[in-house]
């Protein structure tokens, strides 16, 4: 039976790929989940409509992206935390920490677009990638610093 699918399906082909599957496959599994419909003429007008679409809004996308990449190529990120003696921190830097600098910057910026493997344990400069769009991948400078630690307080002798 062929099928135009409407969304990416694993081992079988992306969104607006036209397929050819078991019958029962179709309509027990992929058409009652909206993840595929029948391969007629008027689907397929449907479908190339929607195809150009995306394409357009993905389009926007990554200008919008590149005009926020300009910007972020030219910020330094700086965070503060509280560190050892080898310079190795109590807490970590995440990506968290990261967004909350840009936002403090007038840059919203998703965590989850923070491509950070693992908290950052150390003090130091990194590169961190930041995914605005499919396309788009930008590296961010990051410098971590030790916060510094306010001196004692001499203590006060009463005669």
């Amino acid at each position: 039976m062929k099928l135009i699918l409407r969304q990416d399906v694993e081992k079988l082909g992306n969104a607006g790929d036209v397929v050819n599957v078991a019958r029962g496959y179709a309509r027990n599994y992929l058409i009652p989940r909206r993840m595929a419909v029948e391969a007629t003429p008027g689907n397929l007008k449907v479908v190339e409509i929607e195809r150009l679409a995306a394409a357009r809004r993905d389009q926007r996308e990554k200008e919008a992206a590149g005009l926020v990449a300009r910007e972020l190529v030219k910020i330094v990120v700086t965070v503060r935390k509280k560190a050892g003696e080898a310079g190795t921190l109590y807490g970590s830097v995440t990506a968290l920490d990261i967004a909350d600098y840009l936002s403090s910057r007038k840059i919203e910026i998703d965590k989850r677009r923070i491509q950070l493997d693992e908290p950052i344990k150390s003090v130091g400069e990194y590169h961190v990638p930041i995914r605005l769009h499919r396309e788009v991948i930008v590296p961010v400078r990051l410098v971590v610093e030790a916060e510094a630690e306010p001196e004692p307080t001499p203590e006060h002798t009463v005669p």
